[in-house]
């Protein structure tokens, strides 16, 4: 469901993966037409299931206009778990958190939602992340923006297959995704030089944004630690992107499906620092949304070293792990909680939290860390 206060914004479905690799992955892509849903009411998508002559699974995503598109169910999951298996293998606290959980929420553990980076400049902004999502049957909602970081970001709902109980992670209901883009353009002539000289160096790079996600790979070539640190000067999230790309940014706990005591994020929170973890205390370290129906709250990242082009080895921000939990809307109060489903909670996100959650890569939490 649309949160009651969202707008549907326009996307294009251009950018997708070339043909070329389409035929190497075996993989058939195929371009709907977006919707422009009303605000209230169900997204209306029928996931009928079906097998083809290999033997593999697929899904046929059917809109309430009619048009459907088939989508291989088995190898965009196997594309999510690369993605976070490279989040895992780099960032220590994440891994260590959702072990933690799952080992007392008996491995059950579903995601809010996958965030990614990105620099909205010379076609690498959030369309060539968003294109590899929107061919899976993914529907762009909100636009969020923050002016004073320079930012814009979409969020996209995944299709209804996503309601199918059972499964853990990625391997779990389809987790929304949040994009966001760096405005380059407003950014002072020095740091826009830095930017683009490694995205016009690498002109085709961003048609292989998930792909670069899932190796854990730069499209671009490894900057000078002088060109991190100019930009870091200047905005911490075009830092940020310069040496992580488009690596998962955070993975995001749904704390409210937890099974256990720790389906509250107050308690999950106070478990987390009793066992040592530090969480991003920007703002505090309890985010709500002005509605009160939206609380997050997130780690501080991990540090990871990094090698530049000048064979400088540093310490840079790498990712973190945040945690949400969505409040059953008021007109669904009544509804037993057994009956209780994800359409009935309070959908979306929201500027004031994200804006504080951004900071989780920021010098001031990092140093928390160390402090």
């Amino acid at each position: 469901m649309i949160s009651l206060h969202s707008s549907a914004v326009k996307a294009s479905l251009h950018n997708s993966l070339p043909s070329s690799l389409r035929s190497t992955l075996s993989v058939s892509f195929s371009t709907g037409s977006l919707l422009r849903l009303p605000s209230t009411g169900n997204r209306n998508l029928s996931v009928v299931a079906s097998s083809g002559s290999g033997g593999s699974s697929m899904s046929s995503i059917t809109d309430s206009r009619g048009s459907s598109s088939q989508v291989t169910e088995s190898f965009f999951r196997s594309v999510l778990g690369q993605m976070e298996t490279v989040y895992l293998n780099r960032n220590r606290t994440p891994k260590s958190v959702l072990e933690l959980v799952r080992s007392i929420d008996d491995e059950q553990l579903c995601y809010d939602h996958l965030a990614f980076r990105t620099f909205g400049i010379d076609g690498y902004g959030i369309d060539s992340l968003s294109s590899f999502f929107l061919d899976y049957g993914y529907t762009p909602m909100d636009e969020l923006k923050f002016p004073a970081k320079k930012l814009r970001a979409l969020w996209f709902a995944p299709p209804d297959v996503s309601d199918i109980p059972g499964g853990s992670g990625v391997n779990g209901p389809l987790p929304r995704v949040f994009i966001s883009e760096l405005l380059v353009d407003q950014l002072s002539s020095q740091t826009q030089d830095v930017i683009r000289k490694y995205t016009q160096a690498s002109p085709n790079g961003n048609k292989y944004a998930a792909l670069s996600s899932a190796l854990g790979t730069l499209t671009w070539e490894k900057p000078l630690s002088s060109e991190f640190e100019q930009l870091a000067r200047e905005s911490e999230y075009a830092a940020w992107t310069l040496v992580n790309g488009y690596a998962v940014n955070h993975v995001t706990i749904s704390v409210h499906r937890l099974k256990s005591h720790l389906n509250k994020i107050k308690k999950l929170n106070q478990f987390l620092e009793e066992k040592g973890f530090k969480l991003n205390s920007e703002g505090g370290v309890l985010k709500v949304s002005p509605d009160g129906g939206l609380l997050q709250s997130s780690s501080v990242a991990d540090s990871i070293s990094f090698k530049f082009s000048d064979d400088i080895t540093k310490s840079i921000p790498c990712s973190y792990i945040e945690f949400a939990e969505r409040l059953v809307l008021p007109q669904y109060q009544n509804i037993p909680e057994n009956e209780i489903r994800e359409s009935h909670r309070r959908d979306g996100f929201e500027v004031g939290n994200a804006d504080k959650i951004f900071e989780s890569t920021f010098q001031d939490q990092l140093s928390r860390r160390t402090g």
